[in-house]
Protein backbone atom coordinates (compact mmCIF):
# COMPACT_ATOMS: atom_id res chain seq x y z
CA UNK A 1 0.00 0.00 0.00
CA UNK A 2 1.47 3.45 -1.04
CA UNK A 3 1.99 5.41 2.20
CA UNK A 4 2.06 9.09 2.17
CA UNK A 5 5.31 11.00 2.55
CA UNK A 6 6.54 11.72 5.75
CA UNK A 7 6.96 15.60 5.10
CA UNK A 8 3.42 16.03 3.85
CA UNK A 9 0.52 16.21 5.98
CA UNK A 10 -2.45 13.79 5.40
CA UNK A 11 -5.72 15.23 4.52
CA UNK A 12 -8.86 14.24 5.92
CA UNK A 13 -11.28 13.32 3.79
CA UNK A 14 -15.22 13.19 4.29
CA UNK A 15 -17.53 10.83 1.80
CA UNK A 16 -21.04 11.96 1.63
CA UNK A 17 -23.14 9.36 -0.80
CA UNK A 18 -26.34 7.90 -0.62
CA UNK A 19 -25.05 4.62 -2.21
CA UNK A 20 -23.07 2.46 0.28
CA UNK A 21 -21.36 0.19 -1.90
CA UNK A 22 -19.72 3.42 -3.92
CA UNK A 23 -18.56 4.91 -0.37
CA UNK A 24 -17.14 1.10 0.67
CA UNK A 25 -14.93 1.70 -3.00
CA UNK A 26 -14.36 5.44 -2.94
CA UNK A 27 -13.08 4.61 0.80
CA UNK A 28 -10.94 1.82 -0.19
CA UNK A 29 -9.13 3.99 -2.95
CA UNK A 30 -8.98 6.64 -1.14
CA UNK A 31 -6.81 4.94 1.48
CA UNK A 32 -4.54 2.65 -0.26
CA UNK A 33 -3.70 6.43 -1.73
CA UNK A 34 -2.71 7.23 1.50
CA UNK A 35 -5.25 9.83 2.60
CA UNK A 36 -7.31 9.13 6.07
CA UNK A 37 -11.09 8.92 5.36
CA UNK A 38 -12.94 10.46 8.74
CA UNK A 39 -16.48 10.48 7.71
CA UNK A 40 -19.17 9.48 5.75
CA UNK A 41 -22.81 10.43 5.07
CA UNK A 42 -25.48 9.04 3.18
CA UNK A 43 -27.35 12.30 2.63
CA UNK A 44 -26.79 16.14 2.91
CA UNK A 45 -27.93 17.18 6.17
CA UNK A 46 -25.61 14.31 7.91
CA UNK A 47 -23.01 15.45 5.70
CA UNK A 48 -23.07 19.35 7.29
CA UNK A 49 -23.36 17.99 10.61
CA UNK A 50 -20.32 15.71 9.95
CA UNK A 51 -18.52 18.82 8.44
CA UNK A 52 -18.87 20.75 11.26
CA UNK A 53 -17.88 18.56 13.55
CA UNK A 54 -14.74 17.09 12.06
CA UNK A 55 -13.87 20.18 9.74
CA UNK A 56 -12.32 17.45 6.78
CA UNK A 57 -9.26 19.02 4.54
CA UNK A 58 -11.50 17.64 1.56
CA UNK A 59 -15.24 16.84 1.21
CA UNK A 60 -15.79 13.90 -1.45
CA UNK A 61 -20.29 15.08 -2.06
CA UNK A 62 -22.52 13.24 -4.66
CA UNK A 63 -24.88 15.76 -5.87
CA UNK A 64 -27.87 13.44 -6.18
CA UNK A 65 -27.79 13.04 -2.34
CA UNK A 66 -31.87 12.41 -0.76
CA UNK A 67 -33.47 15.16 1.50
CA UNK A 68 -31.09 17.64 0.61
CA UNK A 69 -28.80 17.45 -2.38
CA UNK A 70 -24.86 17.87 -2.51
CA UNK A 71 -25.28 21.33 -4.28
CA UNK A 72 -27.13 23.19 -1.39
CA UNK A 73 -25.64 21.00 1.27
CA UNK A 74 -21.78 22.57 0.08
CA UNK A 75 -23.21 25.81 0.85
CA UNK A 76 -23.88 25.18 4.26
CA UNK A 77 -20.93 23.09 4.59
CA UNK A 78 -18.68 25.98 3.92
CA UNK A 79 -20.58 28.04 6.17
CA UNK A 80 -19.40 25.61 8.87
CA UNK A 81 -16.10 24.62 7.47
CA UNK A 82 -14.64 27.83 5.12
CA UNK A 83 -11.25 26.00 4.71
CA UNK A 84 -12.93 22.59 3.43
CA UNK A 85 -12.58 22.39 -0.12
CA UNK A 86 -15.83 20.77 -1.77
CA UNK A 87 -15.33 18.28 -4.46
CA UNK A 88 -18.49 17.52 -6.28
CA UNK A 89 -19.40 13.41 -7.68
CA UNK A 90 -21.72 13.52 -10.56
CA UNK A 91 -23.60 11.48 -13.11
CA UNK A 92 -23.69 14.08 -15.08
CA UNK A 93 -21.57 16.24 -17.28
CA UNK A 94 -24.45 19.16 -18.52
CA UNK A 95 -22.75 22.55 -18.12
CA UNK A 96 -26.13 23.49 -16.04
CA UNK A 97 -24.57 21.09 -12.83
CA UNK A 98 -21.04 22.19 -13.43
CA UNK A 99 -21.97 25.65 -12.70
CA UNK A 100 -24.63 25.16 -9.59
CA UNK A 101 -21.85 23.75 -8.31
CA UNK A 102 -19.15 26.53 -8.87
CA UNK A 103 -21.95 29.08 -7.78
CA UNK A 104 -22.26 26.86 -4.23
CA UNK A 105 -18.49 27.18 -3.88
CA UNK A 106 -17.41 23.50 -4.91
CA UNK A 107 -13.98 23.27 -6.30
CA UNK A 108 -13.72 20.17 -8.08
CA UNK A 109 -16.14 18.44 -10.50
CA UNK A 110 -15.89 14.58 -11.38
CA UNK A 111 -17.78 12.27 -13.04
CA UNK A 112 -18.72 9.49 -11.17
CA UNK A 113 -17.78 6.73 -13.90
CA UNK A 114 -14.54 7.98 -13.79
CA UNK A 115 -14.16 8.39 -9.82
CA UNK A 116 -11.99 5.40 -9.79
CA UNK A 117 -9.25 6.71 -11.71
CA UNK A 118 -10.01 10.57 -11.71
CA UNK A 119 -10.78 11.11 -7.93
CA UNK A 120 -7.29 11.03 -6.82
CA UNK A 121 -6.10 13.73 -9.39
CA UNK A 122 -8.55 15.96 -8.85
CA UNK A 123 -7.78 15.58 -4.75
CA UNK A 124 -4.13 16.70 -5.74
CA UNK A 125 -5.74 19.52 -7.73
CA UNK A 126 -7.71 21.17 -5.18
CA UNK A 127 -5.00 20.44 -2.64
CA UNK A 128 -2.91 23.21 -4.57
CA UNK A 129 -6.17 25.31 -4.71
CA UNK A 130 -7.29 24.39 -8.45
CA UNK A 131 -9.91 24.05 -9.77
CA UNK A 132 -10.53 20.41 -11.16
CA UNK A 133 -13.22 19.35 -13.90
CA UNK A 134 -13.58 16.05 -14.90
CA UNK A 135 -12.62 15.46 -18.99
CA UNK A 136 -15.65 16.31 -20.83
CA UNK A 137 -16.55 19.14 -18.69
CA UNK A 138 -16.30 22.09 -20.91
CA UNK A 139 -13.62 24.16 -19.49
CA UNK A 140 -13.92 27.00 -21.39
CA UNK A 141 -17.86 27.59 -20.13
CA UNK A 142 -16.86 27.81 -16.99
CA UNK A 143 -13.46 29.77 -17.79
CA UNK A 144 -16.41 32.09 -19.41
CA UNK A 145 -17.85 31.74 -15.53
CA UNK A 146 -15.40 32.44 -13.51
CA UNK A 147 -14.27 35.81 -16.03
CA UNK A 148 -17.47 37.27 -15.72
CA UNK A 149 -19.18 39.42 -12.09
CA UNK A 150 -22.75 39.23 -12.69
CA UNK A 151 -23.60 35.84 -10.67
CA UNK A 152 -26.88 35.44 -10.65
CA UNK A 153 -28.95 35.51 -7.37
CA UNK A 154 -30.91 32.85 -6.84
CA UNK A 155 -34.43 33.64 -6.58
CA UNK A 156 -35.38 30.81 -3.43
CA UNK A 157 -33.56 31.08 -0.01
CA UNK A 158 -31.64 28.01 1.08
CA UNK A 159 -34.31 26.55 3.51
CA UNK A 160 -36.70 27.39 0.42
CA UNK A 161 -34.41 25.31 -1.64
CA UNK A 162 -34.75 22.08 1.24
CA UNK A 163 -38.87 22.84 1.12
CA UNK A 164 -38.38 22.40 -2.80
CA UNK A 165 -36.41 19.27 -2.65
CA UNK A 166 -38.26 17.48 -0.33
CA UNK A 167 -41.85 18.17 -2.44
CA UNK A 168 -40.32 17.27 -5.24
CA UNK A 169 -39.60 13.55 -3.46
CA UNK A 170 -42.85 13.53 -3.12
CA UNK A 171 -43.00 15.13 1.09
CA UNK A 172 -46.29 16.24 2.48
CA UNK A 173 -46.11 19.60 4.40
CA UNK A 174 -46.03 17.34 7.24
CA UNK A 175 -43.74 15.40 6.46
CA UNK A 176 -41.21 17.93 5.59
CA UNK A 177 -41.59 19.72 9.17
CA UNK A 178 -40.57 16.63 10.60
CA UNK A 179 -37.58 16.37 8.69
CA UNK A 180 -36.69 20.17 8.69
CA UNK A 181 -37.37 20.19 12.38
CA UNK A 182 -40.04 23.25 11.46
CA UNK A 183 -43.59 23.48 12.27
CA UNK A 184 -46.21 22.34 9.65
CA UNK A 185 -48.03 25.50 9.43
CA UNK A 186 -44.05 26.95 8.53
CA UNK A 187 -43.49 24.24 5.63
CA UNK A 188 -46.67 24.89 3.96
CA UNK A 189 -45.85 28.75 4.16
CA UNK A 190 -42.82 27.82 2.31
CA UNK A 191 -44.74 26.12 -0.26
CA UNK A 192 -46.63 28.32 -0.76
CA UNK A 193 -43.59 31.17 -0.99
CA UNK A 194 -42.01 28.79 -3.36
CA UNK A 195 -45.25 28.51 -5.98
CA UNK A 196 -45.44 32.81 -5.68
CA UNK A 197 -42.02 33.38 -6.16
CA UNK A 198 -41.44 30.70 -8.82
CA UNK A 199 -44.82 31.53 -10.30
CA UNK A 200 -45.23 27.86 -10.89
CA UNK A 201 -48.13 25.99 -9.44
CA UNK A 202 -48.17 22.90 -10.03
CA UNK A 203 -45.86 20.11 -8.98
CA UNK A 204 -45.02 18.68 -12.57
CA UNK A 205 -43.79 22.33 -13.27
CA UNK A 206 -41.52 22.46 -9.75
CA UNK A 207 -40.50 19.19 -10.84
CA UNK A 208 -38.85 20.81 -13.99
CA UNK A 209 -37.65 24.01 -12.63
CA UNK A 210 -35.84 21.58 -10.02
CA UNK A 211 -34.26 19.03 -12.35
CA UNK A 212 -33.29 22.78 -14.43
CA UNK A 213 -31.76 24.49 -11.49
CA UNK A 214 -29.56 21.12 -10.56
CA UNK A 215 -31.56 20.38 -6.85
CA UNK A 216 -32.72 17.23 -8.19
CA UNK A 217 -30.94 14.77 -11.12
CA UNK A 218 -32.98 13.94 -13.72
CA UNK A 219 -35.48 10.60 -12.97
Amino acid sequence: MPQPSPCREVSRLLLADDHAVLRDGLRAILRDAGFEVVGEASDGHEAIRLCEELRPDIAVVDIAMPLLNGIDAARQMLKVSPETKIIALSMYAENRYVLACLRAGIVGYVIKSMAGSKLIEAIHAVRKGEIYLSPGVSRGLVDAYLAKDDTPVDVLSIREREVLQLIVEGKNVKEIGGILGISTKTAESHRTNIMEKLNIHEIAGLVRYAIREGIVGPP
